[in-house]
């Protein structure tokens, strides 16, 4: 028996395509903004990596890790992203609001984070608890 080649043409880049695993740390700012600019060009970290004469294992640390990028990288970025400088390093940016509890609660929440997760998880069912029968009183 005879074994036939047959190759199949890769598939455009597609953002929604997820291969590897799944990161353990949180993406710096700038990272997200690369992430987010690359996404937006439709173009994958290794068509990335050739349009800025790196490799993609140089594009994915960028994304993942805050860097100091060097103003050489930040003009083929910009070159291959399509976008300006401000955008990539966040200049001019609204500045995002951290939508969590400030004041006292912020305080409350910060004591109850630093208790075992079995009393953290009683302590917020009761206050979870609470929320609903103030929402069910203001309803109706």
């Amino acid at each position: 028996m005879q074994a036939i080649l047959v190759k199949i043409p890769a598939a455009p880049y597609n953002p929604d395509m997820h291969t590897g695993r799944p990161a353990k740390t949180k993406r710096s700012s700038l990272g997200e903004r690369i992430a987010a600019l690359r996404e937006r060009a439709g173009i994958s970290q290794e068509e990335l990596a050739d349009k800025v004469r790196s490799n993609q294992k140089t594009v994915a640390y960028w994304e993942r890790r805050a860097v100091a990028l060097k103003p050489s990288q930040i003009d083929a970025l910009a070159a291959a992203l399509g976008c300006t400088h401000q955008e990539i390093l966040g200049v001019g940016a609204p500045k995002a609001r951290n939508g969590g509890p400030v004041g006292k609660a912020k305080a409350v929440f910060e004591r109850v984070s630093a208790l075992p997760r079995e009393r953290q998880q009683k302590i917020l069912g009761a206050v979870e608890d609470m929320l609903v029968a103030h929402e069910a009183r203001s309803a109706g």
